[in-house]
């Protein structure tokens, strides 16, 4: 199936159609759809609605619950730790996301670590609110089996995806945004689901052999960036994101993939910076925008190369008004759609 694309604005009313179709309310189930549409916008597919059908079947075997009562289990004003009742990740995040900015301000740094949670989606729709209120920002999180550490061929780590943005004067934060395993595990599901090949280096097989097909990375593992430097990288994110909380270890959990009925309890770790404590919100801003300016003219001949988030953000302009989905992906929302008897996402004329 070719492309489809549709109005943003439509998918987002769909979305949240569809998870308040399971019981999710109106307004946990407005900000997932957001965040979803979002990365998709961005050309971020593999954290957009590809997952919305996984959220729903998790949220209707019990993997993922819509009334959750989150919960403060330390605090000490600069420092929390929540429980997430198993919460969609989106909820829980709102809620760490609300305590670093409430509380960052007064005491120029601050960390919350969640515990009980699930998937967030893409990093950046987080630290991108925190940037707008002149804060600086690191996120990680833990996630389900599927990448083996260097060396090795057993899913031990999850993709721990690490988020750090930067708020600047120049119109957008600089962001890094990215999976420590080659490539996102969404990507692969993508690929299964679309028929295609990943790109050599992203995986191997069951037995330890490289692969390009999905459904053998799937059953195999994906690999870390940067050989043993991801690894260690991929290793202390894991550590920082369930330790601190009672959050499994990748090692330790069943993805919602695998079963939906699977509480995850998934670990997040956000630490937020006031970047009015040290030398004023302007000065950074301004001096993150100086450095922007800088990566961008360092192409040879005049040739723009473009700074950390810049491709995602643009992307985002672009496609502010409709967004092309995957044939494959629009199958599964109609499919979705015509089950939970929600009005479908129209296409864009």
């Amino acid at each position: 199936m070719a492309q489809q694309t549709y109005p943003t604005a439509d998918l987002i009313r769909f979305a949240s159609e569809a998870l308040q179709g399971v019981d999710v309310p109106a307004a946990d189930a407005d900000l997932t759809a957001r965040s979803l549409v979002e990365a998709d916008t961005r050309g971020i597919h593999s954290h957009g609605l590809l997952r919305l059908p996984l959220y729903i079947a998790a949220i209707e075997e019990g993997g993922i619950n819509p009334h959750p009562e989150i919960r403060v289990v330390a605090d000490t004003g600069s420092a929390a730790l929540l429980d997430a009742d198993g919460a969609l990740g989106q909820v829980s995040m709102r809620a760490a996301v609300d305590y670093a900015t409430a509380h960052t301000p007064d005491r120029g740094v601050c960390a919350v670590a969640v515990q009980g949670s699930s998937h967030y989606g893409a990093g950046a729709f987080w630290t991108d609110q925190l940037a707008a209120r002149g804060l600086m920002a690191i996120l990680t999180s833990t996630t389900g089996p599927t990448v083996a550490p260097y060396g090795g061929i057993e899913k031990v780590f999850g993709t721990n995806p690490l988020t750090i943005a930067a708020p600047s004067s120049d119109g957008h934060p600089l962001t890094a945004d990215l999976a420590t395993s080659t490539g996102a595990y969404g990507k692969v599901i993508a690929a299964k689901n679309e028929g295609t090949a990943l790109p050599e280096g992203w995986a191997v097989g069951p037995t330890g052999e490289p692969t390009t097909d999905p459904v053998e990375a799937m059953a195999g593992a994906l690999i870390p960036f940067g050989g043993h430097k991801g690894s260690a990288v991929s290793a202390l994110l894991e550590a920082v994101a369930a330790s601190l909380g009672t959050g499994t270890y990748a090692h330790e959990t069943e993805d919602i993939w695998s079963n939906p009925a699977s509480r995850m309890n998934t670990g997040h770790l956000l630490v937020a910076l006031d970047t009015g404590a040290f030398t004023g919100r302007r000065h950074t801003e301004d001096r993150v925008a100086q450095l922007q300016t800088r990566i961008r003219a360092a192409g040879a001949d005049g040739a723009e190369v473009l700074a950390p988030g810049d491709p995602e953000y643009r992307r985002g302009e672009l496609n502010r008004d409709d967004v092309a989905l995957a044939g494959s992906t629009a199958e599964l929302l109609d499919a979705l759609a015509e089950r939970l008897g929600v009005r479908p996402a129209a296409r864009a004329t």
